[in-house]
């Protein structure tokens, strides 16, 4: 197999660490980035010339051109693109500031936007490329509190089920991971948090219940899974990470549809019949 070259954002911790990792253990060469380099050493230190690390901030789209110019200067090419770079905010929807709800956007969904547009040149020039895209279960389905991380994520994939269509002829393939939770710091750490409203307290004890109640994946195990998704020859435009995508999304699928089936007389009816109607 020949080894790839990949750009992979948000690359300090979580996902982006094992994925690059996972890449860099079998003889490929990764374009590392992160907001702080100094997380990127270890893998420096262990991997030397198959690592380029690099200072990125993917709300900054003239950085992140300058980030894939290097990587392209560098190792010649891109083959595998990932946008994990993204965090979750935390908040009821009248909770979130107007600063938060745009920056929650910049990084999920402008971050991911600013990335593909850059390597797709290359790409398109080599008549090859996959790119990445970190959603979530949360991308197809909606909870409480955490409405304008949904809207990231939806945002997200509904821009990268056209770009799909639009590549494929070209040769470049596009996945959407969509990841369950996992034992990273997700929810901690890495999370952003809206001033609370009191009204909000019970609805947010039910998720929070509820998150506390799941069994988290072991985010080491994803490491081999991506690699499966990169060499495949037909990769999915859709992948869950996880046990509980299927089966929840089957359960949220079969409601939506329940409720157009219910309601489907009105839609009818609002189509109407322009050939019947008079002509002024």
């Amino acid at each position: 197999m020949t080894s790839k070259v990949w750009f992979i954002t948000g690359t300090s911790k979580g996902f982006g660490r094992i994925w690059a990792e996972a890449a860099l253990a079998r003889g490929d060469r990764v374009a590392a980035t992160a907001r702080d380099v100094g997380t990127l050493k270890p893998l420096v230190d262990r991997y030397g010339d198959q690592v380029l690390a690099l200072t990125l901030d993917v709300d900054d789209k003239a950085a992140v051109d300058a980030a894939i110019a290097e990587t392209i200067a560098r190792f010649g090419r891109i083959d595998v693109a990932v946008n994990n770079a993204g965090y979750g905010l935390f908040g009821a929807v009248e909770e979130v500031s107007e600063a938060e709800a745009r920056a929650q956007m910049e990084t999920n969904f402008f971050g991911a936007l600013w990335v593909t547009q850059g390597v797709l040149p290359q790409m398109r020039a080599q008549g090859s490329g996959h790119i990445i895209q970190v959603s979530s279960i949360g991308g197809v389905n909606a909870f409480p509190t955490i409405g304008l991380y949904h809207a990231s994520k939806w945002a997200l994939e509904g821009f990268s089920q056209s770009l799909a269509a639009e590549v494929a002829p070209l040769g470049v393939k596009v996945t959407i991971v969509e990841p369950a939770g996992y034992a990273t710091d997700w929810s901690g750490p890495s999370a952003k948090r809206a001033t609370p409203i009191a009204a909000y307290d019970d609805v947010r004890a039910v998720r929070a219940a509820a998150r506390a109640a799941a069994t988290p994946g072991d985010p080491d195990a994803s490491g081999p899974a991506i690699l499966k998704v990169v060499d495949a020859e037909d990769p999915p435009l859709r992948i869950f990470f996880g046990t509980v995508g299927l089966p929840m999304t089957r359960a949220e699928y079969a409601r939506r549809i329940e409720a157009w089936e219910k309601w489907n007389d009105v839609s009818v009816e609002a189509q109407g019949d322009l050939a019947a109607k008079p002509r002024a």
